[in-house]
């Protein structure tokens, strides 16, 4: 009997502690992750992005809101952001603030939902080149493709009417490709000739803006979140200098100083000004890759051990030959691993795009670099309207009045014996007559302390052959 009350009693109680439950969940106070994007979609937004996604995961955000006004920007770092939002297992909003043009169409097509500002606008989203014209087709089609792709990742709604059941897509991709191309026609949205751009209210009709809103409190208020928490991204200094130091345009420019520097240090004695940018050039390519965690420590050996290679084969052994082609490759090698995301030799996480990208970056800068430095040399230091001019030698010592550019003495050596002081392979230096002399064989290897003649002159050399046994 007493068991039997007791078990009334709890009974009893159920719907209450279910009450206070249900209670808890009505109070709970929803956490949205606010990130926001008010300038051209590059390398710091993509930069921003990961490390704002990176903060809600740990934070446990029930959400998170893109603020977006943008006109566009890099297509390859928009298609980054895109997919970050589709794989986040927290769902993502936007809000945008007037313009959602371009690449921040491809952006905002990817979010879970779309709120937008009365008047603003979304869409054209056609590529173009640095100077605002289309690119040539190839391009268009990945594009097409990205966003079309893009639309359908929301999948499709059913709904259920009295006399049929219709399924169609939350965003129609026919409608995101005319965004893109001119030639796309959707009967009563779009005709062929144009390209697609929505006001916000063409939008809520044609399933690509779920309302519009006048702030963020009214958009988290539409999507059902209060009450709510705001945490919003601060980018640190960091960040921002990294996102610029790791654009592919900056990436390239560096590999030119790179380049450009260590060509004209070895086309002047000492260590100098060239030397010393080349090596700027180096820490600013390097620094923020190898905190990032994508240049590692081998990467970067590699690369200064190819350029020791590239020195020791040109200062020490004459020609050119396997120790140049390694530092070469190797500098190269270092270069370009440094901008992918390999663990040690695993290239498994890299897809090949990246890979490209990474090629491209490289090798424009040493392309760029190596014209550069052809077209400064003849600018820069011209003696009669380069920056530099004044410090050209712009005196002449023609061999008419007396002047020579070797010692006289070398002149009188011909046939004179003495021994290799050095190897000549073929350059080294000869003891005649108790001097040192700079000197080349006549083209045979000769070991040090063989016995040799001076069989000629050349370019402030003496021009040697072993003495016959």
């Amino acid at each position: 009997m007493k068991k039997l009350l007791i078990l009334l009693l709890a009974v009893m109680m159920l719907p209450s502690v279910r009450g206070t439950e249900a209670e808890e969940e009505s109070e709970k106070t929803n956490l949205v992750y606010l990130l926001r994007i008010f300038s051209n979609i590059n390398s710091t937004s993509w930069i921003h992005t990961q490390k704002a996604f990176e903060e809600a995961e740990k934070l446990n955000a029930d959400a998170i809101l893109i603020h977006l006004n943008t006109y566009g920007g890099h297509v390859i770092f928009a298609d980054s952001i895109r997919t970050k939002i589709l794989n986040s297992t927290i769902p993502v909003h936007v809000f945008i603030d007037n313009n959602a043009a371009s690449a921040g169409a491809l952006i905002s097509i990817a979010c879970d939902s779309i709120y937008m500002r009365p008047g603003g606008n979304i869409g054209a989203a056609t590529v173009v080149n640095q100077t605002g014209e289309e690119m040539p087709d190839k391009y268009q089609s990945y594009m097409r493709s990205t966003i079309r792709a893009t639309a359908e990742a929301h999948g499709k709604d059913t709904i259920i009417t009295a006399t049929d059941t219709i399924i169609k897509w939350k965003r129609d991709p026919r409608i995101a490709e005319a965004m893109v191309d001119d030639r796309v026609s959707v009967p009563g949205v779009i005709d062929s000739g144009k390209v697609l751009t929505f006001t916000a209210l063409e939008a809520i009709e044609h399933g690509f803006c779920e309302g519009t809103a006048n702030s963020i409190g009214e958009v988290i208020k539409l999507l059902k979140l209060e009450p709510y928490e705001l945490k919003t991204y601060q980018p640190s200094f960091y960040d921002s200098i990294k996102g610029f130091l790791t654009s592919p345009v900056l990436q390239s420019l560096l590999v030119l100083l790179i380049i450009g520097g260590l060509y004209f240090e070895l086309q002047s004695p000492g260590v100098g000004f060239p030397l010393a940018l080349a090596v700027l050039a180096a820490i600013l390519y390097f620094a923020p890759l190898y905190i990032d965690g994508l240049a590692a420590n081998w990467e970067i050996l590699i690369f200064i051990i190819g350029l020791a290679l590239i020195a020791i084969e040109i200062f020490a052994i004459p020609g050119f030959g396997i120790t140049g082609i390694s530092g070469i490759i190797l500098t190269l090698t270092g270069l370009i691993l440094s901008l992918v995301n390999n663990t040690d030799f695993d290239f498994s996480p890299v897809d090949t795009g990246a890979f490209l990208k990474a090629i491209v970056t490289v090798f424009s800068g040493i392309f760029g670099g190596f014209i550069l430095s052809l077209w400064l040399s003849q600018k820069i230091f011209s003696k009669t309207k380069g920056p530099f001019a004044k410090l050209a030698l712009q005196t002449s010592q023609p061999t008419n009045q007396g002047y020579v550019s070797v010692d006289t003495e070398i002149n009188n050596l011909t046939g004179k014996e003495g021994k290799a002081v050095t190897v000549l392979r073929p350059s080294g230096r000869v003891e005649i007559d108790g001097k040192i002399y700079d000197a080349r064989s006549s083209g045979e290897f000769i070991d040090k302390d063989e016995p040799v003649i001076v069989t000629d002159f050349s370019t402030a050399q003496v021009v040697v052959r072993k003495m016959d046994d």
